[in-house]
């Protein structure tokens, strides 16, 4: 049951059984009452016709009750006596009185005495007590009252609908006649759709969910090809394979290509980490040697140690650990702090911190405009500390840094007039450990990592960082971060 194909099937097969019960209960009502409604309307029939043989004076004994089987005919008098019954009628359950055998009439004067009513004459007349009657000689118009019982006819008893329907003699005697109808055919015919439906509702449970359940596992084929793919990816950690996509425009389909997307990306971040790990090996296994060759020959000849090369080969180990360690806390996600930064200010510190530069920096920052943005100080002095280590070491002769407002945000420009960057190489020099010109040596080039920090950090900011050439030659990088929220 814990399988999706179990539960769908589960779900649907009882979403179908309430559905089919409710509709089942439905139609059995609705045919229930259609069926009683037609007995009622056969048992008023037959009380009305004796109820009119009745009104117009007809003897007891000659009252015509046919078909006594199918409809049972019990008259009584004001105070429920029987006075006529159907033939073979012997036990009656449902009407006024069970008595089943007529009683003879008190003798009713054919006028009436002076001292009585003669309300018993007119239409409708009350004849002393609360509820109207018909007049002599008439059948009550209202609706018949309706009960449910059973008659017992010629030793055959049955389930039967009654109809009581009131008529006046003319000798001003009130008769309540009540003729039944036969319930078997209703309770027969509800049977059957009972019965058939008791007996088609478990055949038509199981079909839905042997379709159910056969359509989902079709459905689900290919999210198993997918599952045993990505196990056979996991125990291989080869991530170079990919996932079946099957060629159906659905979710599951979706699901493959959004696999397919993650283990490429996944593949990228590794190989990724893989050329960092061996760059960053091959980076510091230079100084790394230098200082022990270094250390090896002062502990031999401590009169030839280098002592300012060891200096310069360990800061360099130290500039490179840090970017190394701060590169290694932006792909872990790390976000920059709240704070609140004028690039303006910082721009003009970190120019204030080169006095001894190769070539003076020109600083181009209004101080009587503010230059907020979010984020962190530290990192985004190491941005433009990057920056203009970079333009110091490919300028000629000029080195300048702008701030200036740049619609919702903030942009600082770094221009140099050195021979700039060819247009196809200006994405690759965002690379980490990329070097253009490869006779350099690595003590003027660096490790190749100032820029891939200094975009990665632009972007942790939610800015961008790109290169052009500039006006007067040489490359321009352009920093642009939105502004303070």
């Amino acid at each position: 049951m814990r399988s999706v194909r179990a539960r769908a099937a589960l779900g649907a097969t009882l979403v179908v059984a309430v559905a089919l019960v409710g509709a089942g209960l439905a139609v059995l009502l609705v045919l229930r009452a259609n069926l009683i409604g037609q007995a009622d309307l056969q048992a008023e029939v037959v009380a009305r016709e004796v109820a009119g043989e009745l009104a117009t004076g007809t003897p007891y004994g000659e009252v015509e009750l046919d078909d006594e089987e199918d409809h049972p005919v019990q008259v009584t008098d004001e105070e429920d006596r029987v006075v006529l019954v159907s033939k073979d009628l012997r036990a009656v359950t449902g009407t006024a009185t069970s008595g089943v055998t007529p009683v003879p009439a008190p003798s009713v004067s054919a006028s009436p005495s002076p001292g009585d009513d003669d309300d018993d004459g007119d239409d409708g007349g009350d004849d002393g007590g609360d509820t109207a009657r018909p007049g002599r000689g008439q059948v009550s118009n209202d609706d018949p009252d309706f009960s449910d019982g059973t008659a017992t006819v010629d030793r055959t008893t049955a389930d039967y609908r009654f109809a009581a329907v009131e008529a006046t003699t003319p000798d001003g005697v009130t008769l309540t006649v009540h003729a039944g109808a036969p319930l078997a055919a209703e309770q027969e015919a509800v049977g059957t759709v009972r019965g058939a439906m008791l007996t088609g509702l478990p055949v038509l449970l199981l079909v839905v969910a042997g379709v159910t359940w056969l359509v989902t596992r079709r459905a689900l084929r290919p999210v198993e090809g997918i599952r045993r793919e990505m196990a056979a990816i996991t125990a291989s950690e080869d991530l170079t394979r990919r996932v079946p996509e099957p060629d159906s425009r659905d979710e599951i389909a979706a699901l493959a290509r959004t696999t397919n997307e993650t283990l490429t990306a996944l593949e990228a971040s590794v190989e990724r980490q893989r050329r960092f790990v061996a760059d960053a090996s091959h980076e510091l296994r230079s100084p790394i040697a230098s200082l022990r060759t270094q250390l090896e020959v002062a502990e031999a000849h401590p009169e030839l140690l280098d002592l300012p090369g060891a200096v310069a080969d360990t800061v360099r180990l130290q500039a490179l650990a840090a970017d190394l360690l701060l590169l290694a806390r932006l792909d872990a996600g790390e976000r920059p702090g709240g704070g609140t930064v004028e690039l303006g200010a910082l721009v003009r510190e970190e120019v204030s911190q080169r006095t001894g530069d190769r070539i003076a920096v020109a600083v181009e920052a209004p101080e009587g405009e503010a230059f907020e943005v979010n984020g962190s100080r530290g990192q985004l002095a190491r941005v433009v500390g990057n920056l203009l280590d970079n333009a110091q070491r490919h300028a000629g002769t000029s080195v300048a840094v702008s701030v200036a407002a740049d619609g919702r945000g903030v942009r600082v420009e770094v221009r140099d007039d050195g021979d700039g960057v060819p247009e196809e190489e200006r994405e690759r020099i965002f690379e980490r450990f990329v070097r253009l010109d490869d006779a350099r040596s690595r003590d003027d080039g660096g490790a190749g990592l100032g820029l891939a920090i200094a975009r990665d950090v632009a972007a942790r900011h939610g800015g961008t960082l790109t290169v052009h050439r500039a006006d007067g030659g040489g490359a321009a990088f352009l920093l642009r971060l939105p502004r303070r929220s």
